[in-house]
């Protein structure tokens, strides 16, 4: 039997999964994948999230995608809320995600985004849950919030700031999230932090369908030339933990137990489902 993985990070209600998602979840089993958490980007999707676990025996989170937020109402705050108290007894509810900030989107509403994102941290940590974070060049805004709204910890999903801004995120008792990026060699500081922050701060994830690893990726030219672009899916997770187990000169047994244990330490509720 081979190592067990977990994708902290899948969002397998996307409409690419539509024609074939059974068949993605077992693929994904075959791999060894054995843990999914599917955070929900907007109201809309919640019960999406909450079906699809309770099926395919995964966690979900529920949360507004800072780039959703100039589409929600400002009534959608009170439906989450109420969506967390209807659901706080269910186990596979492990946090508050995803939600955040983006600041690489242009064109969208900051002040709106970091409301929201405010009120989406008090919820957590009224409700005693942790939080997934869409972190894009916005860890410092992010981490401005979470020094004012103190919250059980959670994943810092898709990393990409720098040394000073991932030893705060840790030192808030964050771990942070490293997928398909991490097998473009020329991601040079993403590669750089995979290798050298503490163990117990790394998780895994594919945020599928998105961020295709290395060998899934089609250029523009490619893509103008007809190939389409590869679909991320949570059976590659092996092959990215592969990555990081060269990274780090883990044995690939090692890296699927390690970032096993910090996933469930970063979303404890996880651990009654394993």
């Amino acid at each position: 039997m081979g190592p067990t993985w977990t994708d902290s990070h899948c969002h397998l209600d996307a409409a690419e999964f539509d024609a074939d998602r059974a068949d993605v979840v077992q693929r994904a089993r075959a791999a060894g994948v054995c843990g999914l958490v599917l955070p929900a980007v907007a109201v809309a999707n919640f019960d999406a999230v909450r079906e699809l676990a309770h099926r395919y025996d995964a966690a979900y989170a529920l949360g507004i995608h800072p780039l959703y937020v100039d589409r929600a109402e400002d009534a959608d705050l009170e439906r989450l809320a109420a969506a967390l108290q209807a659901r706080r007894d269910d186990p596979r509810l492990v946090a508050v995600g995803e939600i955040g900030l983006d600041h690489f989107v242009q064109g969208t509403d900051r002040a709106r985004q970091d409301r929201f994102y405010r009120a989406q941290l008090q919820l957590a940590c009224d409700a005693g849950l942790p939080v997934i974070l869409h972190v894009r060049r916005s860890a410092d805004g992010l981490l401005a919030g979470l020094r004012r709204c103190t919250v059980p910890g959670g994943i810092a999903h898709a990393f990409n700031g720098s040394a000073v801004q991932a030893a705060a995120f840790v030192a808030l008792g964050f771990r942070l999230g490293f997928g398909g990026t991490l097998s473009y060699e020329r991601a040079l500081q993403i590669r750089k932090l995979a290798r050298t922050l503490p163990e117990t701060a790394l998780v895994l994830e594919t945020d599928a369908p998105d961020i295709p690893p290395q060998w899934l990726y089609r250029s523009a030219e490619a893509r103008r030339e007809g190939q389409a672009q590869g679909r991320n899916e949570p059976a590659e997770l092996p092959r990215i933990g592969a990555v990081l187990a060269a990274l780090r000169g883990w044995t690939v047994d090692e890296t699927a137990r390690i970032t096993g244990v910090n996933t469930r330490a970063a979303l404890p509720r996880l651990a009654a489902l394993a």
